[in-house]
């Protein structure tokens, strides 16, 4: 079964992710990383901002995320785009997707979305 999401579905589902597992995904030696310039400028654009907010921003901005490998030496570096949410976030296995969709997702499933949108498989967990 193949899943075709909307930008704004794929959007949606990856912001949910991102406030259910964005700080899991950092349990790998991992951590997501951003420019402090992107940071502020999307910052200001919003108001009342939760840290999820500002992530989508910087994406929207044109900006990007990098999850930074602080375990092995830099082998799992990788920097996504709004592009890649629009792409990759189908690619979830299906399981985790429809999870999410049925709103019945948690942070297994945030880990998941993350991994496929960052990497396009799961490798850690």
């Amino acid at each position: 079964m193949k899943v075709t999401l909307t930008k704004k579905e794929s959007e949606h589902l990856f912001y949910i992710a991102l406030c259910n597992g964005g700080e899991y995904i950092c349990g790998y030696g991992i951590e997501l990383d951003f420019t402090k310039s992107d940071y502020e400028k999307a910052k200001s654009k919003l108001e009342s901002p939760c840290y999820e907010d500002v992530l989508m921003q910087i994406l929207r901005d044109g900006g990007e995320l990098k999850l930074v490998d602080d375990e092995y030496d830099g082998e799992y570096n990788k920097s996504i785009t709004l592009k890649d949410i629009h792409d990759k976030v189908q690619q979830t296995p299906i399981e985790h997707l429809m999870d999410a969709i049925n709103e019945n997702d948690d942070a297994c499933t945030a880990d998941v979305i993350l991994q496929t949108v960052f990497y396009g498989e799961v490798i850690f967990g």
